[in-house]
């Protein structure tokens, strides 16, 4: 049976109105608290169909453990003046994205360099692998842009400044110094020492760079006083306050005895719509039963009042799905919260929030990412609590996992109460974690200890 022209432009206006409703919820839940409370600010100013309700926010979403959701200035016993506010120093993401604008880049390639220099640690290191960066785009943005955009946009985040940003490794950042110095042949004899012989660099073996290179003792020297010269932490120069500093919490959890209490730290009023709008639709609906022309303004009442309640939906979907991640992640990693033991954390994957709330695993991605929790001993990026399970056994249980929280705690720790004059070396820090039960490889000593951003035990000499 044929359908009629109205019946199917009826479901085609259904259909978009259904992908615009996709789109901002999803648009919502990738937006930080500081981001929403405008967000809504700028709602309730552009549609007059929006009121908001003079009663306190009310708690949404029940959970096994307490929830609420209000505005914590408003009440509850956490105050905003208690939470580290930003200063007007600009970031280090600030800045590189002030410099990206300048590049008059093509779109794909700006949207791939936004997106890099959002994954940068404080110190500007890329930690993830740049063959992995178009899946996580993809991932968490729903932005599928081909491998070759991507390297343009890293190669394009490689040159912004402090150079060093965007390095995979010391050696890479290193390099990236090296590249904009003037040219030179200590700045020659550097690039070819980090480049080609960086493990005997590492080790200060200078007898080998003399030569495997083919240059004399006094290059060599020349090379490396070049080098230490050079900041293993480019980023760090930029924002030279504590990366906490500049950080909103966009969650904040508290314990009740030994109950945590989620709160969504988010200034936004009860929303409604209005009664006049309200009203005038129901006037609508009643001239459409009396077959009477409602006159010209029934487009511009129902499209504000459908925007209305489809925000207020969207609004309350992404209330919901954060505090459904939120909670499931204080389940799932109850004994940490207990004890704010980081020993305590259990290996935690997108899967194990996806079985416990039952939201997808894009929805959970979206939720955690760029996203920070405030706790009563600090202030972490949600990503924090998410880590794989590592060990040098195939066999071992869950019980017996590490995660890479762990192992860079305990390299922290064994590096920072090392005697300065005389530094660790990789194996040592691996017999010393070997001895306190961790049992972990050199090699993954040396990739966590190089992720953390510690030089190696020669180089932590030289400075």
């Amino acid at each position: 049976m044929k359908k009629s022209g109205q019946n199917l432009e009826l479901e085609q206006r259904l259909a978009q109105r259904l992908t615009q409703q996709q789109l901002r919820f999803v648009r919502l839940l990738d937006m930080s608290a500081p981001e929403l409370d405008e967000a809504v600010q700028r709602e309730m100013e552009a549609n007059p169909a929006l009121d908001a309700e003079e009663s306190e926010n009310t708690p949404v979403a029940a959970s096994p453990v307490l929830t609420e959701w209000h505005s914590p200035s408003r009440q509850g016993g956490y105050d905003m003046e208690d939470l580290p506010m930003p200063d007007n120093a600009p970031s280090l993401y600030d800045f590189l994205l002030q410099q990206l604008g300048q590049l008059h880049l093509d779109p794909d390639v700006l949207t791939a360099a936004r997106f890099i220099v959002g994954n940068l640690d404080p110190n500007g290191r890329l930690q993830r692998d740049p063959a992995f960066l178009a899946n996580d785009l993809a991932f968490s943005a729903g932005i599928d842009l081909p491998q070759g955009v991507i390297d343009k946009a890293l190669e394009a985040v490689r040159t912004l400044e402090p150079h060093g940003v965007g390095a995979v490794d010391l050696a890479d950042c290193l390099l990236l110094q090296l590249r904009y110095l003037p040219e030179s042949e200590a700045r020659d004899d550097a690039m070819r020492i980090l480049s080609e012989q960086y493990e005997a660099f590492s080790m200060l073996h200078l007898h080998l760079l003399v030569s495997r290179l083919k240059i004399s003792q006094e290059r060599v020297d020349a090379a490396i006083a070049l080098i230490k010269t050079l900041n293993p932490k480019p980023g760090a120069s930029v924002d030279s306050s504590s990366h906490i500093d500049t950080i909103i919490p966009d969650v904040i959890i508290e314990m009740s005895g030994s109950e945590p209490v989620i709160t969504l730290n988010n200034n936004i009023p009860e929303l409604r719509i209005s009664e006049t709008f309200s009203q005038a639709k129901r006037d609508l609906g009643v001239k459409a039963a009396q077959k009477k022309e409602p006159g010209g303004d029934r487009e511009f009442i129902l499209n504000r009042y459908n925007d209305a309640r489809d925000f207020i939906r969207a609004l309350q979907m992404r209330q919901e799905s954060m505090m459904s991640v939120i909670t499931a992640i204080v389940e799932w990693q109850k004994e940490y919260f207990e004890t704010e033991d980081i020993y305590r954390l259990r290996p935690m994957m997108i899967k194990d929030i996806e079985a416990v709330s039952g939201l997808d695993a894009s929805v959970i991605s979206r939720c955690t990412a760029n996203k920070y929790v405030a706790l009563p001993w600090g202030i972490l990026p949600l990503r924090f609590f998410f880590s794989d399970t590592v060990g040098d056994n195939s066999g071992e249980t869950e019980t017996d996992a590490l995660t890479n929280r762990k192992i860079e705690a305990e390299i922290r720790r064994v590096v920072e109460g090392e005697d300065k004059k005389h530094p660790l070396s990789d194996e040592k820090i691996t017999r010393t974690l070997t001895d306190a039960g961790l049992n972990i490889s050199r090699r993954t000593v040396a990739k966590y200890r190089d992720r953390l951003g510690i030089p190696p035990a020669r180089l932590r000499k030289l400075m």
